[in-house]
């Protein structure tokens, strides 16, 4: 019981960690285009109309940025982690026959 634990453990970190390295190389710039146009877009729908390039308006872009890299990026590592997982017990549902029927050719074999 405890090795499929730790197998479906190892499932999850890996998906996590390929879902944080497919962030950084598939998701960084969508989220800084896509943070920005969705703050842009608030902004417009909030003033009615076109902004202005003002200080504030500019904070506001870098925030919704910042939030969109945010979003992508934890989406990413969590999926990661729900596919490492599956694969996780994938896995053990694979290896675990092979183990259970060694271990009864084992206690065979002792009596």
């Amino acid at each position: 019981m405890k090795a499929r634990q730790e197998t479906v453990r190892m499932g999850t970190k890996i998906g996590a960690t390929l879902g944080g390295v497919a962030f950084l190389i598939f998701g960084l710039i969508p989220g800084f285009y896509f943070g920005s146009y969705g703050a842009l877009v608030v902004m417009k729908h909030l003033m009615g109309g076109p902004v202005e390039p003002t200080v504030i308006v500019r904070m506001i872009v870098a925030v919704g940025i910042m939030l969109g890299i945010v979003c992508i990026g934890s989406v990413s590592i969590v999926v990661g982690s729900i596919v490492g997982t599956a694969l996780g017990y994938l896995v053990e549902a694979v290896a675990a026959p092979v183990e259970a029927k060694e271990s009864a050719e084992a206690t065979v074999e002792v009596k």
